[in-house]
């Protein structure tokens, strides 16, 4: 009972605007990537040690898709680069990103413009740079982000120590709470 008026205690939790971690909210088994290389898988960027990430396997493209098990609003992107930057010609330069497209492959890319493009530089991906902000109204209702690292600082494939994404979680009805009037 709230004390104040004897009237019963609503169970809702008041939006602080506080932005969190999102990586409880990824769907793992719909995440998937394009040319990533065998020995270094996309399942790395979330496990939280640089030293094992994620690289491209042909060249320096690579599509990372990160699937929401839930509609999350996505405020900003933390990218930290490969092994503490002991390869920095690896490190991404220009990536795309897409949001709520799902099976974006190489041959389509050109097709879809991009929600955001995100120019790098070095000191973005360090493991203690501040997360990159994103313009907040295009990423209200996301489900999906698709990544395309398009390209790098000169080597021969692309490599992202870990991702993360601040946000938090868009507040929906839960109809199996939803009770029956009258």
């Amino acid at each position: 009972l709230n004390s104040a008026d004897n009237s019963p205690a609503t169970t809702a939790i008041p939006d602080s605007g506080k932005m969190v971690d999102l990586s409880d909210k990824i769907e793992k088994s719909e995440c998937y990537a394009r040319n990533e290389s065998a020995q270094f898988p996309m399942t790395n960027l979330f496990i939280g040690d640089s030293t094992f990430g994620c690289k491209s396997d042909a060249d320096e493209q690579l599509i990372i898709h990160v699937a929401f098990c839930e509609f999350v609003k996505v405020h900003s992107i933390k990218l930290t680069e490969f092994n503490m930057g002991r390869e920095p010609e690896n490190n991404p330069t220009r990536i795309q990103l897409f949001v709520n497209r799902h099976n974006l492959g190489f041959e389509d890319i050109d097709d879809v413009d991009p929600t955001s493009v995100l120019e790098l530089s070095p000191e973005d991906l360090r493991e203690d740079a501040e997360p990159i902000q994103l313009k907040f109204v295009q990423y209200q209702r996301v489900k999906g982000i698709t990544l395309f690292i398009e390209d790098n600082s000169g080597g021969e494939v692309s490599a992202l120590g870990g991702l993360k994404f601040f946000g938090k979680p868009v507040a929906t009805t839960n109809m199996k709470e939803f009770k029956k009037q009258g």
